[in-house]
């Protein structure tokens, strides 16, 4: 017998991104277990939830100024020059042996 899949649907995803930003006394296991839901499911609606690369979470895009404007720009500055960086370690490593 298979095992049904279960759908979520946007607004709970959004309620257990902010429950995980809201108790961060806990564990990510922690919260996810608390709200009977994989680690990894929960792990990949948060970094989805903090990423520009899906509009699964994306707001109107509308900010209440420009500082606000600018720090999301430069937050999605940051996260993609850490990917870059990543990647550059990874490939000096592979190089490297």
């Amino acid at each position: 017998m298979k095992k049904q899949r279960r759908v979520f649907t946007k607004e709970f995803k959004l309620d257990a991104v902010r429950y995980r930003k809201t108790h961060q006394h806990l564990t990510t296991k922690e919260c996810a277990d608390n709200l009977k839901i994989g680690l990894s499911t929960l792990q990949r609606w948060v970094r989805e939830a903090e990423s520009d690369s899906t509009d699964i979470f994306r707001g109107s895009g509308n900010y209440e100024s420009e500082e606000a404007k600018e720090l999301a720009r430069i937050k999605k500055e940051n996260r993609d020059l850490k990917d870059a960086l990543e990647v550059l370690k990874k490939a000096i490593s592979i190089l490297g042996e």
